[in-house]
C-alpha cells in the first residue's frame, strides 16, 4: 500500500483528508513544510499532498527544498489559492499537480492514483503496451519480434507522456507545459506536427494510438488485444 504524506496546518482539514484517504493508503501527517521534510527523510513516502500557506515553511519552500536535494517524490498542492500566479509559482517550484479547495475527494483519488502510476513508470523508465515496449533509456519502441523504432527525443517524450496515463485527456496547453516546458516557444502547431509524425511511424501498430478529441485535446490509448 502506498504511503501519502498530508501536509496541512488546519487540523480539521488535515483530519478529514486523512480519514478520506486511509481506506486506500497509509497516511502520515505534518503541520508545516519543515515537519514534512523531517518526516520524509525518516520514513518512506510515495506522494506528498500539501497546502501552500503554512507556518515555518510554506508549500513553495518545502517543494524547492526537496527538489534541490534531487528528491523526485510526486507532490500535489491542495489549496484555496487559485490565481494564475499562484499556480505558476507552484509548478515552477517543482510540483506535479495543483488542485483548489474545496475538492471532491473522488477526484483527488483520481489525481493521486494517476501520479502514483506515473511515478512507478518513471522508476522503471518503461511502458508495456501489449506487445510493444517504450524504453525511455534508449528512446525506442520495440516488439518481441525484433521490430524497433528509435524516436527523436520530443516525439518519444510526447508518446511516453500520453501512454503513461492511458485514457486521460490532456489539453494542448498541458502538453506544451509537460513535454516542451513553460519556457518553450513551441505552440499548438508543434503538437499537431509531432502527433502526425507518430501516427505515420506507427501506422499498422495495433498496440496503441493517439486520439484527437476536437476542442479538448489528445489522449493515449493502449489496446489490450
Amino acid at each position: 500500500m502506498a504511503t501519502i504524506l498530508v501536509v496541512e496546518d488546519d487540523r480539521n482539514t488535515g483530519v478529514l483528508t486523512q480519514a478520506r484517504l486511509q481506506p486506500y493508503f497509509d497516511v502520515l501527517t505534518a503541520e508545516d513544510g519543515q515537519q514534512a521534510i523531517d518526516i520524509f527523510y525518516q520514513k518512506p513516502v510515495d506522494l506528498i499532498l500539501a497546502d501552500v500557506m503554512m507556518p515555518k515553511m510554506d508549500g513553495y519552500e518545502m517543494v524547492r527544498a526537496l527538489r534541490n536535494y534531487k528528491q523526485d517524490v510526486p507532490v500535489i498542492f491542495l489549496t484555496a489559492k487559485d490565481s494564475f500566479e499562484d499556480k505558476r509559482e507552484g509548478f515552477e517550484s517543482g510540483i506535479d499537480d495543483y488542485l483548489t479547495k474545496p475538492v471532491q475527494y473522488e477526484e483527488l483519488l483520481w489525481h493521486i492514483n494517476a501520479l502514483l502510476r506515473r511515478a512507478g513508470i518513471a522508476a522503471s523508465r518503461k511502458i508495456q503496451a501489449g506487445d510493444a515496449v517504450l524504453d525511455q533509456s534508449s528512446y525506442t519502441v520495440s516488439r518481441s519480434d525484433g521490430t524497433s523504432i528509435q524516436l527523436p527525443a520530443k516525439e518519444f517524450d510526447l508518446l511516453f507522456f500520453l501512454l503513461s496515463s492511458p485514457g486521460q485527456i490532456f489539453t494542448k496547453d498541458q502538453l506544451l507545459d509537460k513535454v516542451w516546458g513553460l519556457e518553450s516557444n513551441s505552440d499548438e502547431r508543434t503538437i499537431k506536427t509531432h502527433v502526425n509524425r507518430l501516427r505515420t511511424r506507427f501506422a499498422g501498430w495495433n498496440e496503441f494510438e493517439i486520439v484527437t478529441l476536437r476542442g479538448l485535446g489528445y489522449k493515449g490509448v493502449i489496446h489490450k488485444d
